[in-house]
C-alpha cells in the first residue's frame, strides 16, 4: 500500500512508545494520523507534533471506540491503516505461597480478565470496527482496501513466570492473525502481527539502570534494548509491502526468554 497524504490511519496506544513512533513514521510519509489513547496530555502533544488528531479512547469500551473512530473519520475520512499498540501487562503467579505467613493465594480472576480485555478483546474490537469501515472504501488499483498491524509479544511464545495472563492475551493476538487475514482476504484487507522483544519504552524507563543493563546484555545481538523506531520500521514494511499478509514476526534480537 502506498502511504501518502491521501491515506488516513489510526494508531491505538499512539501517545507513547511503539505507538508514538509508528504514528510519527506514518505522518512522515504524509498520512493523516488519529491517535487513540487514554493519556490525553501525551496524546495531544504527539498529535500536534505530527499534524494529527487525538481521540481519548478506552479500547475495552464499545462506545468509547465507536466515538474514537467517528471523530477520526470526521477529521480524516475512513482509515485504510490500523496499527494496534494499546496494551498493558501484570506479573502474578497462577498460585503461590506467601514467604511471610505461608498463606496460599491464586491469580485473581478479575486481574486476569483485565489483561485479556485490554490486550486481546480490545485489539479485536478495534480490528472488527476498523475493518467494517474499510469495507466501505473502493479498492485501490491493486485491489487493496486496507492494512492492519497488531502488537503481540515474544511472551506469546516464551512467557515468563507470572505472565500467564499477559502471555495468554498476546498468544491470542497471534492466534487470531491468520484467521482474520483469511476472513478479510476477499475484501483486500491484509493483517499482520509484530512480536516485540525487550524494547526501550516509557514503561521500561521506570526500571533501575542496572536492570535495563542486565536485560540489554541478555539479548544475543545486538546487545541492547529495541528502539521504538525499529518497531515502526517493521510496521511500515507490513503496511507498504502488499505481499505481507497473515504473518506473525518476532522483533527481538534473537532473544528467547528464560523462565524469569
Amino acid at each position: 500500500m502506498k502511504v501518502d497524504s491521501n491515506t488516513a490511519a489510526v494508531v491505538t496506544g499512539g501517545a507513547s512508545g511503539l505507538g508514538a513512533a509508528t504514528a510519527r513514521a506514518l505522518a512522515a510519509k504524509g498520512a493523516k494520523v488519529a491517535i487513540f489513547d487514554l493519556q490525553e496530555e501525551k496524546g495531544k502533544a504527539v498529535a500536534e507534533e505530527i499534524g494529527g488528531v487525538f481521540c481519548e479512547v478506552n479500547v475495552t469500551d464499545d462506545a468509547s471506540v465507536d466515538a474514537g473512530f467517528a471523530r477520526a473519520r470526521e477529521a480524516h475520512g475512513q482509515e485504510r491503516i490500523l496499527v494496534n499498540c494499546a496494551g498493558t501487562g501484570n506479573a502474578i503467579k497462577t498460585a503461590s505461597r506467601s514467604k511471610e505467613d505461608g498463606s496460599i493465594r491464586h491469580f485473581p480472576l478479575e486481574a486476569f480478565n483485565w489483561i485479556i480485555q485490554i490486550n486481546l478483546v480490545g485489539t479485536f474490537r478495534c480490528i472488527a470496527k476498523s475493518a467494517a469501515g474499510m469495507l466501505t472504501l473502493d479498492p485501490m488499483d491493486d485491489g487493496e482496501r486496507g492494512a492492519i498491524v497488531n502488537t503481540a509479544s515474544v511472551a506469546a511464545e516464551d512467557g515468563q513466570i507470572g505472565q500467564a495472563a499477559y502471555s495468554a492475551s498476546k498468544g491470542g493476538v497471534v492466534g487470531m492473525t491468520l484467521p482474520i487475514a483469511r476472513d478479510l482476504m476477499g475484501e483486500g484487507i491484509r493483517v499482520n502481527t509484530i512480536l516485540p522483544g525487550i524494547f526501550d519504552t516509557p514503561l521500561m524507563n521506570a526500571a533501575p539502570p542496572q536492570v535495563k543493563e542486565a536485560l540489554a546484555a541478555s539479548v544475543p545481538f545486538p546487545k541492547r534494548l529495541g528502539r521504538s523506531e525499529e518497531y515502526a520500521m517493521l510496521a511500515m514494511c507490513m503496511i507498504e509491502n502488499g505481499y505481507f499478509n497473515g504473518e506473525d514476526v518476532r522483533l527481538d534480537g534473537a532473544i528467547r526468554m528464560a523462565p524469569r
